[in-house]
């Protein structure tokens, strides 16, 4: 039967040459994209692996041994706050756009244009926007609020709109039978509507955990690079991006660089894992 379709398949294509060139087109994107992330993450693990020492994972950070453990539980620390303060705003608004706010309303292509404008900003704009307001306006110095609010503006655009294409993915044969139920509108949404789409929602919270994590600029003028465990919110810290970037530019340890840049890609492969393994339990 594989040997009939591909048959029908490389006769198709001798008919339609184009669609041959596009196919080859296709196929050769794959391959160049793939070998890419693979060569990224060879040359990384490679790289770093042999410097992957205990005393890098020192609980208090030195200049000789240069530990990414502050730097890690800063990490999760930032991870956590700027998801508490963008996924309730984003999901609410792309609840709102998709449910209540009809086609004609004035307001959906307002914010529509806001947040595609928003998730276009570099994110060094976002540091100085930061610096300004939450730093300085604010007074909330270089802490790690400062920087949690910085990246939940950041990421806040990228969760609606995922957020609002999970939602419109759903069938309105379900909105439709839950009304004929008798179900009001708040119920049908938030017991048919939203848990349906909550595996679409999980992939945008991972795609802003992936730019939490990565981020390094905007943190540097809203969070800081005191290398220590942060004590509360208000206090200073750097995050395991930022820690690469600091030890990097004095040139001494280019080594642990790369050490750092592996934990990175586990922590990383780690979250994506654990998230999509939640959606597929949630979808089930």
């Amino acid at each position: 039967m594989m040997v009939k379709k591909g048959k029908k398949k490389w006769r198709a294509y001798r008919r339609d040459p184009k669609s041959l060139l596009l196919f080859l087109a296709v196929c050769l994107a794959a391959a160049l994209t793939s070998l890419a992330l693979l060569f990224i993450i060879v040359y990384i693990l490679v790289k770093g692996i042999p410097y992957l020492t205990p005393s890098l994972f020192c609980v208090k950070y030195t200049t000789e041994n240069v530990s990414l453990f502050p730097a890690l539980v800063n990490t999760l620390f930032m991870t956590v706050l700027a998801l508490l303060f963008a996924v309730p705003v984003g999901i609410g608004a792309a609840i709102y756009l998709t449910e209540y706010a009809g086609h004609k309303n004035k307001l959906v292509p307002v914010v529509g244009i806001t947040a595609e404008t928003l998730a276009g900003i570099p994110s060094i704009v976002y540091g100085l926007f930061g610096s300004l307001f939450f730093v300085k306006y604010l007074n909330l110095g270089l802490s790690l609020l400062s920087g949690a609010l910085t990246l939940g503006i950041m990421i806040l655009p990228l969760i609606m709109r995922t957020t609002e294409e999970a939602l419109r993915s759903v069938p309105d044969s379900y909105r439709e039978g839950s009304f004929g139920l008798g179900a009001g509108k708040m119920r049908t949404v938030f017991f048919i509507v939203l848990p349906c789409a909550v595996p679409g929602i999980l992939s945008g919270v991972i795609l802003g955990v992936g730019r939490i994590v990565g981020e390094s600029a905007a943190l540097i003028f809203t969070a800081g690079t005191v290398a220590e465990i942060a004590d509360s919110l208000f206090a200073s810290a750097r995050t395991l991006s930022v820690h690469m970037y600091a030890i990097s530019g004095e040139g001494l340890y280019i080594n642990q660089t790369y050490a750092i840049a592996v934990v990175l890609l586990v922590v990383v492969i780690l979250i994506n894992a654990v998230s999509g393994f939640l959606a597929k339990k949630v979808e089930r």
